[in-house]
């Protein structure tokens, strides 16, 4: 470690405190990014990290993937900003015929955005433009955003503490969480069926019959990497249709690659009516697309809808390169392949420490569920806060989630190799013996 290094980093983190709003992050991590590149990040004093949180799941074609950087520095040499909405830009053109070809069914014309959250206020704008109607069904423990409308159907309350009273004509059904659910049970497929009529149950006692649509993540991430049954959504499906209600899947994070497949919902046999992606498509570049059916798409009269910055051609020249790199390297394929075998892994551990509740994954999108008693499920939230806090010293970083803070998350890049996973898994080894 250099004198420079150490003074560069101690500055960083004292400007930080100075003028940097962070009350709102409960540990800011001692962390001073210097370079990133594949599954690697650098402090400035030297330090190195296996990166296993990528981000917050957003760089899942690695840290500067080359084929990106090209292709952000070409389009910097044309133009930066034009107005997307106002003139025809050829770089957003080509970005989104290229999310047409990627998306499920019939989804095929997009609005670009600039966040997850612009992605999901988007969608709930052209659900209730298109059906005539207001209301809408989301579940417990998601979470869509930020913004007032995101987390009116966010069911995460960590989340939305002090922030209400939020948008009224919402209703909650349980999310389909095997580990932990109202119904007493971890049978998948009773979990499944007990969710799916429940949010039927809300459809009927909860609303005033004037459903727009139905959200939902397709893989729960701040919730605590929640896997659905592989029957939920297609139950849930039938009562939709059978309602004429929209069904709108939330792929910001479980999208691009990060699940095994393109797409999270593709794993479970469905179509959704519109689909909303933030994340990873662009690794890193600011960029969200809310695609939809074309009649969905188009519902919106002049006036009804714009944003400034949505779809700048920086980013969309990214998100072409990186729908490009997901495709050549199969990175989708990567990450069902290094997923399972992290996950069996990881499995080995749960027989050695009891403070391991439940493990839980599809692709890299992996969940290690902390308790402090296996019989009454107890979350142990300080003991995941304290195993990051060894991992980062052991020189690997993991992100914490779930409603109770109590979830390890292991989301690295998709371009990780089995040696850093493997290690990845010796230092959280290393950290369960050091907590225990």
């Amino acid at each position: 470690m250099s004198d420079a290094g150490l003074l560069a980093h101690d500055e960083t983190i004292a400007k930080y405190k100075e003028f940097v709003s962070t009350s709102f992050v409960a540990a800011v991590e001692p962390v001073v990014v210097g370079r990133a590149e594949g599954s690697r990040v650098w402090d400035v004093d030297g330090t190195e990290y296996i990166d296993c949180f990528a981000g917050i799941a957003v760089n899942n074609a690695g840290h500067r993937h080359p084929k990106v950087i090209a292709a952000v520095k070409e389009q910097l040499e044309k133009v930066v900003h034009a107005a997307t909405y106002i003139y025809h830009v050829p770089v957003v053109a080509e970005a989104a015929e290229k999310v047409a070809a990627i998306a499920p069914g019939k989804l095929s014309k997009t609005f670009f955005g600039n966040s997850g959250a612009e992605g999901i206020e988007t969608a709930m704008r052209l659900a209730k433009a298109y059906t005539g109607r207001r209301e809408f069904i989301a579940l417990t423990h998601s979470f869509h955003g930020r913004t007032y409308g995101t987390l009116s159907v966010t069911g995460n309350v960590a989340r939305k503490t002090r922030g209400g009273p939020y948008m009224p004509g919402v209703a909650f059904a349980p999310v389909p969480y095997t580990y932990r659910n109202p119904f007493l049970t971890e049978d998948p497929e009773v979990v499944a069926e007990r969710c799916a009529e429940m949010v039927e149950w809300a459809i009927t006692y909860q609303t005033s019959g004037d459903v727009a649509a139905f959200i939902s993540e397709s893989v729960w991430g701040e919730g605590g990497i929640i896997v659905p049954p592989p029957s939920y959504f297609k139950r849930v499906k039938e009562i939709l249709d059978r309602h004429g209600i929209l069904f709108i899947a939330d792929e910001v994070q479980s999208g691009f690659g990060r699940c095994g497949k393109m797409f999270a919902i593709e794993h479970y046999g469905v179509e959704p009516d519109i689909m909303v992606m933030a994340k990873g498509i662009a690794d890193g570049f600011p960029l969200s697309a809310t695609v939809a059916r074309p009649e969905i798409a188009d519902c919106l009269k002049p006036g009804e809808h714009l944003s400034t910055f949505g779809g700048n051609p920086i980013s969309c020249a990214a998100a072409i390169a990186n729908i490009e790199v997901m495709l050549e390297e199969d990175l989708p394929g990567q990450s069902a392949r290094k997923g399972a075998r992290t996950l069996g892994n990881l499995r080995e551990l749960a027989a050695d420490y009891p403070l391991i509740g439940d493990i839980r994954g599809e692709g890299l999108m992996i969940g290690v569920e902390l308790v402090t008693d296996r019989k009454t499920k107890n979350p142990a939230k300080a003991q995941a806060a304290a195993i990051r806090k060894f991992c980062r010293e052991q020189g690997l970083l993991v992100g914490v989630g779930g409603q109770s803070g109590n979830v390890i998350r292991f989301q690295p890049p998709l371009t990780i190799s089995d040696n850093d996973l493997d290690r990845s898994v010796e230092i959280l080894d290393e950290a369960l013996k050091n907590i225990l």
